[in-house]
């Protein structure tokens, strides 16, 4: 997948500079790109900040929802070095579809994991305690982990208070405060490049045990 579908795409390939703006966030989009050069950053406005929310390397795909859902671009895409991308839309992606199924096949499949992702971190957002979001972010960062839950309890995630912040929907200050209450409560230990969930079945019980609560 890295090194790009066959040069018979040759003419759906754009070239951006270091510093380009792709796309920005909530114009309307109807195209997405498959990076075979460069580096993308995803750019996200949260109140006042602007913040990074991924880097997208070759062999990576962005811009895919506002077609999957016809919706307004959700983050702005900028070139970090000079990006070199294939860039579809509908149209062409159906004469990719009929001349090069394997592609679309690993297309098709990116999209859905992005989608099941998308809805993952909805059910996130639909809890109304702070602690459960904040313990379901893990427990979605677990489900992208190949270990078996049932037989390993303490898990390592390379990940940000930050970022925990982002995927639970609520500001780094109040999570901040989340993770030191469950650090009270030895049930996460924070380092700097890495938190540690002591006991990750403690927590699928206690978001359980909300939802049910809210439901």
């Amino acid at each position: 997948m890295s090194n790009g579908p066959t040069d018979a795409f040759n003419r759906f390939r754009k070239t951006f500079q270091a510093g380009d703006v792709i796309f920005s966030e909530y114009e309307p989009g109807d195209n997405f790109y498959l990076i075979q050069v460069g580096r993308v950053q995803i750019v996200k406005i949260f109140g006042d900040l602007e913040k990074t929310i991924a880097i997208l390397n070759p062999g990576e795909i962005f811009g895919e929802m506002a077609i999957l859902e016809e919706a307004p671009r959700s983050a702005t895409a900028i070139a970090m070095d000079q990006v070199t991308a294939l860039e579809f839309n509908q149209e062409n992606f159906d004469i990719l579809m009929q001349g090069n199924p394997q592609v679309a096949l690993t297309l098709l499949k990116l999209f859905a994991m992005r989608i099941h992702d998308q809805k993952r971190k909805f059910q996130i957002l639909t809890l109304d305690d702070v602690e459960a979001k904040v313990a379901d972010v893990f427990l979605m960062l677990s489900e992208h982990e190949p270990v078996d839950t049932t037989e390993v309890e303490k898990m390592e995630f390379k990940t940000t208070v930050d970022d925990v912040a982002h995927w639970a929907g609520i500001s780094p200050e109040k999570c901040r405060q989340v993770v030191n209450h469950f650090i009270n409560q030895r049930r996460i230990e924070l380092f700097p490049d890495r938190i540690v969930v002591r006991n990750i079945n403690d927590f699928t019980r206690f978001v359980k045990s909300r939802r049910r609560r809210q439901d």
